[in-house]
C-alpha cells in the first residue's frame, strides 16, 4: 500500500493555492473602496506598525525600490503618508502614516472578506478541526 503522508510541502501549496486563488474578488473591492490601486493598500498595511525606510519598505512589501518609492510618492501626493528625516541617521528618511492614511487603511480593512466556496461547504467537523490545526500552527 502506498504511503498517502503528506509533506509539508504539499499541505502548504494546498494553502497557499487556497488563499491566493480565491483573493481577486476581495482586492477589486478594497480598490473600489479605497479608490487606489491594491498594491497602495498593501504599503500601508506595512506601514501601520510605524515609518519604515524606503529600503525596508520595499523588503517588506516584497517589491524593489524604484517601485516602493513610486508607491510611496503616489500615496503621498494622496497625503497618506509623509517622508520625515531620521533622527538618528539624517541620511535615511522614514515614511509614515498621516491621520488620513490611518483612516484609509480602516477603510480598506473593512472591506468584507467572505470565506472561499471550498470553505463555506464543508461540515462543521471540518471546520472545527481545520480551525483547531490553523490555531495550533499559530502558537
Amino acid at each position: 500500500m502506498p504511503d498517502d503522508s503528506p509533506t509539508p510541502d504539499e499541505v502548504w501549496g494546498l494553502l497557499t493555492h487556497l488563499v491566493q486563488d480565491t483573493r481577486d474578488g476581495y482586492k477589486r473591492a478594497v480598490m473600489e473602496r479605497t479608490g487606489m490601486p491594491f498594491s497602495r493598500f498593501r504599503v500601508l498595511r506595512r506601514l501601520r506598525s510605524g515609518p519604515l525606510t524606503i529600503k525596508e519598505l520595499a523588503q517588506t512589501a516584497t517589491m524593489d525600490a524604484p517601485a516602493a518609492t513610486v508607491a510611496v510618492n503616489d500615496l503621498e501626493d494622496r497625503g497618506l503618508v509623509v517622508r520625515e528625516i531620521d533622527r538618528t541617521n539624517r541620511r535615511f528618511k522614514r515614511v509614515s502614516l498621516t491621520e488620513a492614511g490611518r483612516a484609509m487603511l480602516e477603510l480598506g480593512a473593512s472591506t468584507p472578506d467572505p470565506a472561499p466556496d471550498a470553505l463555506t461547504t464543508l461540515p462543521p467537523a471540518d471546520l472545527r478541526t481545520l480551525r483547531d490545526l490553523l490555531r495550533k500552527l499559530q502558537t
